[in-house]
């Protein structure tokens, strides 16, 4: 069943937004390795250093350099790439960004997908869409229950309610002009995803290994705070597993939920424990202040759906991604090929899932 999901993608003309981003250029790299003809667009590389520069993808990948808000560059680059599979990634992913520039999230996250879908609608080439939105959409009841596809979506916070509303519009242009058209459109509404190569600020890996690279206390803002923690690779080959399967079957094109199984939801001062413990030495953790603007504390994800409609599977346990992080992390900072590790670090799981 894998083996032509892996298959699927040689030859095949994708566009992936957002393709800088840390999840992005994970994704562009195994498209590469899957044989695929690759065009990126998004806003150049936000941190320094940045994974997409340390993987050279632009000598796999062809880059356009735009924001997603920009419908007419949108609408070019569409033009010219002639997309058969569209992977939407481009977003502002942060929860606290939000509090601090709600109309920049809202016209990113929202009428940056509008755009999107009205060039999907326009061009008349795609025939799979994947908009990659968050666990965050639903509202948020604080029960110890995963969030099903068919729960409310009300996001509170201005990034999860941008997040919320993409989902909405995406639902609106499948139903209103895609489905007509032809184009299997999906939806994957992801937990919390770690790796390594990922810089951002204000996340809890990224802020773990900068300590322990500097040798400094690891301080937890919210220790107690329940998140569907998973491996970047397993929800990137959720993803190409989804708009695989709706372009061959576009009845199979769906929102599905993408999350670990039930116990490798942690919370944070389990993971940052996970983390310190991968990455050997005394590192001492202390929690910070939990002032703030509101965050969800308890969320998980039911994922049936995804495994009983398209077989996935996620293959990778918290120790594991903890372990691979801290493996990608350490050859960085240590001055080794990060390429490579990365590189084999896909090939291990291709192999692990054919």
């Amino acid at each position: 069943m894998m083996a032509d999901f892996l298959d699927f993608y040689r030859g095949r003309r994708v566009l992936v937004t957002g393709h800088t981003g840390f999840k992005g250029a994970w994704l562009c790299r195994i498209l590469s390795h899957l044989g695929a003809r690759v065009t990126g667009y998004s806003l150049e590389p936000k941190t320094t250093p940045s994974l997409f520069e340390i993987l050279k993808n632009t000598d796999q990948t062809h880059t356009v350099y735009g924001d997603i808000r920009d419908s007419r560059r949108l609408y070019e680059v569409f033009g010219a790439a002639r997309p058969e599979v569209v992977f939407h990634l481009a977003a502002q992913p942060l929860v606290r960004e939000g509090y601090c520039d709600p109309v920049g999230t809202y016209e990113t996250n929202v009428q940056g997908t509008v755009n999107l879908l009205e060039c999907v609608r326009k061009t008349g080439t795609v025939r799979s869409f994947l908009n990659v939105t968050t666990d965050k959409v639903y509202f948020n009841r604080e029960w110890e229950w995963g969030y099903r596809e068919n729960d409310r979506l009300c996001g509170l916070d201005p990034y999860s309610n941008s997040k919320s509303c993409a989902e909405l519009v995406t639902y609106s242009y499948k139903q209103s002009f895609l489905a007509a058209q032809g184009v299997a459109v999906s939806t994957a509404r992801a937990g919390n995803v770690i790796g390594g190569g990922d810089f951002a600020p204000d996340r809890i890996i990224p802020d773990c290994v900068r300590a322990a690279v500097a040798g400094e206390p690891i301080v937890l803002r919210n220790p107690n705070a329940t998140r569907p923690y998973q491996h970047v690779l397993d929800p990137l080959f959720a993803y190409l597993l989804i708009a695989a399967r709706g372009y061959q079957s576009p009845n199979l094109a769906d929102c599905y939920n993408v999350g670990p199984n039930d116990c490798d939801c942690v919370t944070n001062k389990m993971l940052a424990t996970l983390l310190v413990r991968a990455w050997g030495g005394e590192i001492p953790l202390c929690t910070g202040s939990e002032k703030g603007p509101h965050e969800a504390t308890f969320l998980k994800l039911d994922s049936s759906r995804i495994k009983k409609q398209l077989g996935f599977e996620p293959r990778l346990g918290i120790g594991e991604a903890v372990e691979l992080t801290v493996a990608w992390s350490k050859a960085f900072y240590g001055g080794l090929d990060a390429v490579s590790v990365t590189d084999q670090q896909i090939d291990d799981y291709i192999e692990m899932i054919k």
